[in-house]
């Protein structure tokens, strides 16, 4: 029997688009300090989902609540941080500097008569440590490596000290070096902070090995409680139409 009310509750949910389903029926629960991945093919509908978890867009038909509130009547939205997908693609004429950005994260906890205060400058200075961006405070975000970038995305995230985190494919463009070094930086933000992360990926490699459940989405949901086990299994085969066991024998070294 469950007794902790979850962070997205979702019930029958189905989005369309000019009569054409792009998410039908989808039904499923994240709880706290989960580590989740969700992955299908490109137009499965993965980035309508999250989309609709944010509030950006609204379901066709079915039910999403927040922390036990109907979408609707939540309010909460830094409890949730977000990293979008291409977020390590920055203009290198930006004018802004790595603590703009990540000061940015504040923003939404604050009103057009709040100042910055003492708490948020140590938020914002936790959040840099904790991304190890601390000494490229005052560089210009254009001019970093996209692996430093994506870093100082997700410490804006960071900044408003939220429950749980949720990252769109946020490895595109990003060096296998800066990969790894993502991945050892989620897992230690979900087992040390106990922050849920829920991410979409295509890195299908690495999945098994570091996720407690997985999220496969193409145009409705199959939910697994055992990830190595559903990498080897049909549905997997017909969800990217290649062979299963090319992805369970990928091999991801940490």
């Amino acid at each position: 029997m469950k007794f902790k009310i979850p962070i997205f509750d979702i019930k029958n949910l189905n989005f369309s688009v000019k009569g054409q389903k792009v998410l039908s029926n989808i039904s499923l629960e994240i709880f706290s300090s989960e580590y989740i991945a969700i992955i299908g093919p490109n137009g499965g509908g993965k980035t309508t989902l999250i989309r609709m978890l944010l509030g950006l867009e609204k379901p066709t038909s079915g039910e999403i609540k927040i922390f036990g509130k109907k979408l609707n009547d939540f309010k909460e939205w830094y409890k949730i941080g977000f990293v979008p997908q291409r977020a390590s693609h920055v203009d290198s004429s930006f004018p802004a500097t790595v603590l703009d950005i990540v000061k940015m994260g504040r923003s939404s906890q604050k009103t057009i008569f709040s100042s910055f205060g003492e708490q948020d400058r140590a938020l914002v200075h936790d959040a840099m440590v904790k991304m190890d961006v601390l000494d490229l405070k005052d560089k210009m975000i254009g001019t970093l490596s996209g692996g430093q970038r994506q870093r100082v995305m997700i410490a804006r995230a960071l900044a408003s000290k939220p429950e749980i985190l949720i990252l769109d494919e946020p490895n595109t463009g990003v060096d296998m070096a800066s990969q790894k070094r993502f991945y050892a930086l989620l897992r230690t933000l979900n087992q040390e902070e106990k922050i849920t992360i829920v991410f979409i990926t295509h890195d299908v490699g690495v999945i098994a090995d570091d996720i407690a459940r997985l999220f496969t989405i193409n145009q409705k949901a199959i939910i697994c409680n055992n990830p190595k086990q559903t990498l080897s299994c049909e549905e997997m085969s017909t969800l990217y139409g290649i062979d299963a066991h090319l992805l369970h024998n990928h091999k991801h070294e940490h």
